[in-house]
Formats: C-alpha cells, structure tokens, sequence
C-alpha cells in the first residue's frame, strides 16, 4: 500500500523564477523554496503550468528542478511535473527527476494532437516506465491541455502500480469523487489520493474527498489556503468558505491586471517579501505601467486575509 499522507496539504504550484535578463535563476528558485518551507506548505509542484514549463528548454527545467531539490529535499514534499510535448524530451525529465530523488512526477497529456486514449497511457507509461522507482501523478486540465481524463483512461493508468494520485483540475467537482473512488477501488483503503486543482473552488474540493490541493496562486498567499485546509479538515465549513470567498476576490483583481497572473503574483511577492523572482517569459504579457494600482489592491487584499487566517 501506498503512503499518500505526504500528499495530504497544501502544495504551492512553484513559479518559474528568472534573472533581470530573463534568464533561470538557480539563486532565486532556492530563495522561493525557502519562502515556502518557512511559510509551513505541504509540498511543491515543480515545472507545471505556474512553472511557464511549455515556455522553457529542458535543460533549464532540469536546473531549476535541481535547484528546488537543494533546499527542499527531505523538508517538502517534490512532485515534478515533466511533460513535454513529444515522449522522448518528457521521458529525460522523467528519468532526471528521480535522480533528483523526487517523491512523485506528474505530467498532462499531449497537447495540440487529439491523441487516442491509448496513445496517452502510451505516453504517460513511457515516462512512469523511465522513473520506475517514482510515482506517478496524472494531471487533468482539459481546459488547457484539450483532453480530459475519462474513467476508462484512468482504469487503463492504474495498471500501472506506480500511478498513485489525479491532481484533477477540471471544473466539476463531482470528478473529484469519480477519479477517488476509482482510486480506492484499484488501490484499497487510502491508496490513492486526489490533489483539488481549480484554486477557487478548494473547500468544495476539498468536501468531495480531495486529499490536497494544488494551486498557482498558493504561494502568493500560502497561509490563506492552509487555514482553508485546516478549518476544512476541522469540519468548521463556514469560517473555510469566508476565507475561501478572500481568495477568490483577490484572484479576480489580481486577474484585472494587463500582464500575465503569474507576473502580477511575483510582483507582490517582490513587494512584500523582496524575493527578486523576475517577469515572465514571452508570448505571456508582462506587467505594464497601468497594472500598478491593480496590483497595490490585491496585495492589500492578501495582507487582509493573511491577518484573517492567522488570526
């Protein structure tokens, strides 16, 4: 039986983190691990869409993997996601990834190419078969990725002893309690996990079985989403669904904003805590002069919710 309790928390989508010439930092990827160890998060989601991972070469997703280890290692939970758009690039990160001695890689199916559901447990195989020392987290995002895990892919996957996890970011919520009970019934008695991914929605996740969350706004306000976890596990659901309201306010102004959410995010985190973690990378919209009041109102905000949740 698989131990899922290391996936059992909040877990930070990490964000991509460049130099002032738009290049990976190494330094500054380690300075945000260890801005999320110190704020007590469960673990970290390397290399996903929060990472900009279809925006960068492999060898910079391997540096920047090796970086998060550096400080992570035996602290937090790593999950490593390693897709790429062809197999053989997907299956180096793969292998990368678990001799960086990382507990989980997860990966989206192909994007572009509507492939077939055997072409995908193909392709996802192909990577779990290259870490076969690693567990596997399949990653369900249809509205990104253009394909969507159905039942009868997931039973094809969890042939595979490896596959251990769905972080499941579709919008219904109901897929949460599909992809667990299917989970359980292949794996026994909590064998299985189900990470909620849509951020706005994590209590209703959360209430439907989800073990976890991830989420690319969590580590812009990391405290707010573990009291949303704890006040949900404690079964006080009204407090979980005020502070849950908080954050989905503040993702919609901080959505308001010209440039790209992840550079809005990273902005306030340079504001508030001086991690230098840089924009984003082209064709994703950088902030503009405009976007500055926006982004002043959501970091009120978040120091409002974060003073609620520790309250």
């Amino acid at each position: 039986m698989k131990d899922i309790t290391k996936y059992q928390g909040i877990i930070p989508a990490f964000y991509a983190c460049y130099d002032a010439n738009g290049n990976v930092s190494t330094e500054n990827t380690k300075a945000l691990t260890r801005h999320l160890i110190e704020k007590g998060v469960k673990g970290v989601y390397v290399g996903g869409s929060s990472g900009e991972c279809i925006y960068q070469h492999p060898d910079e997703r391997k540096a920047i993997l090796e970086a998060v280890m550096e400080e992570a290692k035996g602290k937090l939970t790593v999950i490593a996601h390693v897709a790429c758009n062809n197999t053989a690039d997907s299956v180096a990160l793969a292998a990368h990834a678990e001799s960086c001695g990382v507990d989980a890689i997860a990966a989206i199916p192909p994007i572009y190419f509507h492939l077939p559901e055997h072409a995908i447990a193909a392709y996802w195989n192909a990577m779990s078969a290259a870490a076969p020392n690693t567990e596997f987290v399949i990653y369900n995002i249809p509205q990104l990725a253009g394909t969507a895990l159905t039942m009868s892919l997931l039973a094809e996957m969890l042939k595979n002893p490896n596959v251990v996890a769905v972080k499941n970011s579709s919008m219904p919520v109901q897929d949460i309690q599909m992809f667990k009970d299917a989970g359980l019934a292949a794996r026994g008695k909590d064998g299985f996990a189900v990470f909620n991914g849509p951020d706005e929605q994590l209590v209703s996740g959360l209430a439907m079985g989800a073990d976890g969350g991830i989420g690319g706004t969590y580590a812009v306000m990391p405290e707010v989403y573990n009291k949303i976890f704890a006040l949900t596990a404690a079964n006080r659901l009204a407090e979980a669904r005020d502070l849950q309201n908080d954050a989905d306010r503040i993702i919609y102004k901080m959505c308001e904003a010209k440039g790209n959410l992840y550079a809005v995010m990273k902005e306030i985190l340079r504001r508030m805590y001086g991690l230098e973690l840089g924009g984003v990378r082209a064709p994703l919209a950088n902030l503009v002069p405009e976007d500055t009041a926006i982004i002043e109102a959501a970091q009120g905000m978040i120091e409002a919710a974060i003073a609620k949740a520790n309250a």
